[in-house]
């Protein structure tokens, strides 16, 4: 989370929303960010694999 608390990401998402947010732009905002911790994590953690193998497994290509 950059050094920040999880208090200081909820505020700093709440400063951002626009003045007639609802509440589920804010659960949309909060799951965005937690979704973005969760795919960092995944990298630092070495839980990724490379798009080339990925879009071989699916027939994709370029």
């Amino acid at each position: 989370m950059s050094g920040r608390t999880l208090s200081e990401h909820v505020h700093r998402i709440a400063d951002t929303l626009p003045p007639d947010a609802t509440w589920d732009d804010v659960r949309y905002q909060i799951e965005l960010h937690a979704s973005i911790e969760r795919g960092l994590a995944d990298v630092r953690a070495g839980r990724v694999i490379p798009v080339e193998d990925l879009m071989k497994e699916f027939g994709i290509t370029e």
